[in-house]
């Protein structure tokens, strides 16, 4: 079921941005397939774990493909006096977001005494997260000739970006715990798969999109 889900869901949101519909592309998982998907489950008549399945059903979307269209979405957006430079954007993101991952984890190796959530990630520190965020900031600020933004607000886009993104990480570290698996996959030898590289995009894309159409364009 979850596969056919799929193999509609994800053309059909691609092509929501790919035409630029912005009021179907932002509602169709989180209110269309959401309130879907439980429904289809339910007519095949199995209720054994019923709530579970359809909660891992609804996140791996969430995840896995809503949270993620909203990079090449920031291709559509049209932001005045930036046009056919929306690339750059992306670059902004990527580039602060798998920054700060790394910067946080330095920091913390350095001077991380106080751990966050030690059951959940014990590598995550106070200390990384704040240095993180600091540096990363800064360095948005340095970025912000990629950008529609002054360096000031360069500097405040790439905190909250990298906030999430710290955030989505800590989730999919909570995610993989539960599921009793270290790595989402071993593409990368000794990093895991391409989500365990992604999963702080996976939270800074969505924000960072809405922040930038809500203010600049």
């Amino acid at each position: 079921v979850l596969l056919g889900m799929f193999g509609i869901i994800i053309p059909f949101q691609y092509w929501l941005v790919w035409t630029a519909w912005y009021g179907l592309f932002t509602i169709f998982i989180p209110v269309y397939c959401f309130l879907l998907m439980p429904a289809i489950t339910a007519l095949h008549g199995d209720t054994e774990r019923f709530l579970e399945r359809v909660s891992a059903q609804q996140w791996a979307v969430m995840i896995s493909v809503y949270c993620v269209s909203h990079v090449p979405a920031l291709l559509t957006l049209e932001v005045p006096g930036f046009e056919g430079r929306n690339l750059l954007l992306i670059a902004f993101l990527i580039i602060t977001v798998q920054g700060s991952d790394v910067l946080q984890y330095i920091y913390g190796k350095l001077f991380g005494r106080h751990l966050m959530s030690p059951k959940v990630s014990p590598s995550k520190t106070w200390e990384g997260l704040v240095g993180g965020l600091a540096t990363s900031s800064l360095l948005g600020a340095l970025l912000s000739f990629l950008t529609p933004f002054s360096p000031l607000q360069a500097a405040a886009v790439a905190f909250i970006a990298c906030l999430m993104g710290f955030l989505g990480g800590l989730v999919a570290s909570a995610i993989k715990r539960d599921q009793g698996v270290k790595d989402w996959g071993h593409l990368i030898e000794g990093h895991g798969g391409m989500m365990d590289r992604a999963d702080s995009l996976v939270f800074a894309a969505p924000i960072f999109f809405h922040t930038v159409r809500y203010f600049w364009t």
